[in-house]
């Protein structure tokens, strides 16, 4: 990589699952990285230092422990770090706990997003990538989803969030000509992955031979996206910093649950517990990427198959529980 290639990158919510992925291709490509994180406790905080102690070895990588709803640590570290380039996957995650606990979601994710705006404004920041998702969708009948699809009715808050983190984004670039680049992320899964989502609550509940809840009677269909494809999706939008845009990153192809749930009872070598339930508030039956756009703007194209992807996951999960339990 010839020295014009070499980013500095501001990677916020670097010690989460995509995050820490993402540092690790950042650092493959030659990339400096600053990361910051607050480290809270949405869930198990020792899995996010587990993630980030992987980070701290590698030494173009640089962190600090900060809130991006704190406005002043985060200018000090636009002003001291200088990046050139910022990836925001700091974020309050997860659909189900929005209906608990609304308040968390306007503060990271719509507040911290306006500071990460500002600041990106005020430094001279040559692009901004951000984690949008795939549930700006909400109920919507047509399959597979594309990004010219109506988003204007979530059914969940953090939906509602993501949604207006594009429309915040687009007022951005607008104004004050900030590039951003909006990625709309489809179930996302693999190892380091988060203990909220489907894949670890399965894989867990499913070895310690207890109970696992299926939403509308298991019937349900997701686009589980493997995290290297993910990250390269994420590679390329930097890479690329277009002015304005949106982009699906999924798999393009939309499995059903009892598909998953029985290859996890496979590579588990035991049999799931099944306690069929009613839809959650907040939940859609199916999702589904269209990814034409991604595939032709940043040359996206998944390579992990569901079997696969829960191979490696599982490796991972054993190994982790192994040495942490």
């Amino acid at each position: 990589m010839n020295k014009q290639e070499k980013d500095k990158i501001l990677v916020t919510g670097c010690a989460g699952f995509i995050g820490m992925h993402l540092c690790e291709k950042l650092f493959e490509l030659g990339h400096d990285v600053i990361g910051i994180d607050n480290l809270n406790d949405y869930y198990d905080v020792n899995l996010k230092i587990k993630r980030l102690s992987i980070l701290q070895n590698n030494p173009s990588f640089t962190f600090l422990k900060t809130d991006i709803l704190n406005k002043n640590n985060l200018e000090d570290v636009f002003k001291n770090h200088k990046p050139n380039k910022v990836v925001n996957l700091a974020a309050q995650a997860g659909v189900r706990y929005s209906l608990i606990n609304p308040q968390s979601y306007m503060e990271s994710n719509i507040v911290g997003f306006m500071n990460i705006l500002e600041c990106c404004r005020h430094y001279d920041i040559e692009g901004l990538i951000y984690a949008s998702s795939s549930s700006v969708y909400g109920g919507n009948k047509k399959i597979p989803f594309s990004e010219s699809d109506n988003v204007d009715s979530p059914i969940s808050i953090y939906a509602a969030s993501k949604k207006a983190n594009e429309l915040m984004a687009h007022s951005y670039n607008h104004l004050f000509g900030i590039h951003s680049t909006g990625l709309r992320f489809f179930t996302v899964y693999g190892p380091w992955g988060r203990p909220d989502m489907a894949m670890y609550i399965f894989a867990n509940k499913i070895l310690k031979k207890k109970p696992i809840q299926v939403f509308n009677q298991g019937l349900m269909k997701r686009d589980f996206t493997y995290i290297d494809d993910i990250v390269d999706g994420l590679v390329s939008a930097i890479k690329n910093n277009y002015s304005l845009e949106i982009f699906n990153l999924g798999n393009s192809r939309s499995e059903d649950l009892m598909d998953v749930v029985s290859i996890l009872e496979k590579k588990l070598n035991t049999k799931a517990l099944i306690e069929y339930e009613g839809m959650q508030p907040g939940d859609v039956k199916k999702t589904f990427a269209d990814i034409k756009k991604a595939n032709k703007k940043l040359n996206y194209n998944p390579k992990v198959n569901i079997e696969s992807g829960i191979e490696n996951f599982i490796e991972w999960f054993l190994d982790y529980k192994i040495k942490n339990e």
